[in-house]
């Protein structure tokens, strides 16, 4: 193979990535399949992404989307192919059910779609798009490819919510249509795979591909952000950033700010239960809700608290590895998990030697380790430290999306029933 064969290995090929998310999100899912496509464009293919409307994750349809039904756009390279669907304010079983029914039926009626394509790649949860994309495969007779990001089924079934039983068996039943059938199965962490396999899927078309640190390192002064951002240098900062979802259970931070007015809580970000931790922190002097940071300083915002947090609901074992975990590593700042042991945030934080675990839904127990490393300086800043030094070793861009070369090459070849690369 030539150096410019190297360089463009997907040259003539046309590929398609099914994605409800997708930029200009700037979290969760968003930015994998953005950059993960970006990338394939400029590795000679024809890259096509089917999506919604932008919405994560404040559930709400970005201003300039919203009476939109369909729209063509071209971003870097890529064709990307937006469909409306119905967004939940608030999140019940039905209301998510109805979004994912109409990400399914708006995006099989898509028709500008290319005739002809090499192989389709969707990222999964949504449900909707794991389904188009089988369907689409099969009809196509196409390799297919699920990234499993996180799975809904296990999810609504924990989740709690009216009717989470009836949307945890149409979840499974959605989630097997989509993984049985696939030519190889992605993964981002490997507590996923037993999972996986018990929709039936052989263990030997199962490939890890973790997610990957896809922000910037901070390069900001970190006393001036503190001070632009109204931090006293005295008082300890506890930041969360990201989805303000019920899965998060972020009350705990709110009842964490009641019991600790010494330490200031931040909760950084959107989503649909924003309007609920608000009232709930109604009286609380030491808690403030920020909007999501622009791109440009949201590492550096990071890297000025002192304390970064992950929570999760008690009754949710998530064996996914939350997006954010990636920014808080390269940030270089100490973790805070509030999650299930077993849960696949937990595994990674103990595998990057990042951040303190304690007991999901214990406000106290977090205190405790705030105030521990607050009192122990340098092992806080050992602990930060282990971040970036993680992400320079398992995390790296270049590293996770070689790893999405060589499943799409083997998957590729598997189909035209060649030689493996």
């Amino acid at each position: 193979m030539s150096d410019a064969d190297r360089h463009k290995p997907f040259e003539g090929r046309t590929l398609l990535i099914v994605s409800t998310n997708y930029a200009p999100e700037l979290t969760g899912i968003g930015p994998y399949a953005t950059q993960l496509a970006e990338h394939w464009a400029a590795s000679g293919a024809r890259t096509h992404v089917l999506t919604g409307m932008p919405h994560y994750p404040s559930w709400r349809t970005e201003t300039e989307y919203r009476g939109v039904w369909r729209v063509t756009e071209q971003r870097s390279g890529v064709t990307v192919h937006r469909r409306r669907h119905y967004v939940p304010p608030r999140q019940t079983a039905l209301r998510r059910a109805a979004f994912e029914a109409t990400v399914l039926g708006h995006g099989l009626l898509s028709t500008r779609l290319p005739r002809s394509m090499d192989a389709v790649v969707s990222q999964m949860p949504s449900l909707a798009g794991g389904v188009i994309a089988a369907r689409l495969a099969r009809r196509h007779r196409i390799p297919h490819i699920p990234v499993v990001q996180d799975l809904m089924g296990a999810a609504a079934a924990q989740s709690g919510m009216p009717g989470g039983g009836r949307a945890a068996a149409a979840a499974s039943a959605a989630e097997r249509y989509a993984l049985r059938g696939a030519a190889l199965v992605g993964v981002i962490h490997q507590s996923f795979v037993p999972r996986v396999t018990a929709y039936g899927v052989d263990p030997d078309r199962i490939r890890t591909v973790p997610n990957w640190s896809h922000v910037p390192p901070p390069s900001g002064d970190r006393a001036r952000t503190r001070a632009r951002l109204g931090w006293s240098e005295g008082t300890p900062v506890v930041l969360h950033s990201g989805n303000m979802g019920l899965k998060q259970g972020l009350e705990i931070l709110v009842d964490a700010a009641r019991l600790a007015p010494d330490i200031q809580v931040v909760l950084m970000g959107d989503g649909n239960q924003r309007d609920a931790l608000l009232a709930r922190a109604t009286g609380l002097r030491n808690i403030d809700f920020l909007p999501p940071a622009d791109p440009d300083d949201f590492t550096d915002v990071l890297a000025a608290a002192d304390v970064l947090t992950v929570t999760q609901r008690a009754s949710v074992l998530d064996m996914s590895v939350p997006s954010k975990l990636t920014s808080y590593f390269v940030a270089g700042r100490p973790v805070v998990a509030s999650v299930a042991e077993e849960g696949g945030a937990a595994q990674e934080i103990q595998r990057s030697g990042a951040g303190i675990l304690v007991a999901p839904e214990d406000p106290a127990a977090l205190l405790s380790a705030v105030r521990k490393l607050a009192e122990a300086p340098a092992e806080a800043d050992r602990l930060g430290a282990n971040g970036p030094q993680y992400v320079a070793r398992h995390l790296s861009r270049e590293a996770a999306l070689a790893r999405f070369d060589a499943l799409l090459t083997e998957a590729l070849a598997d189909a035209q029933g060649g030689p493996r690369r």
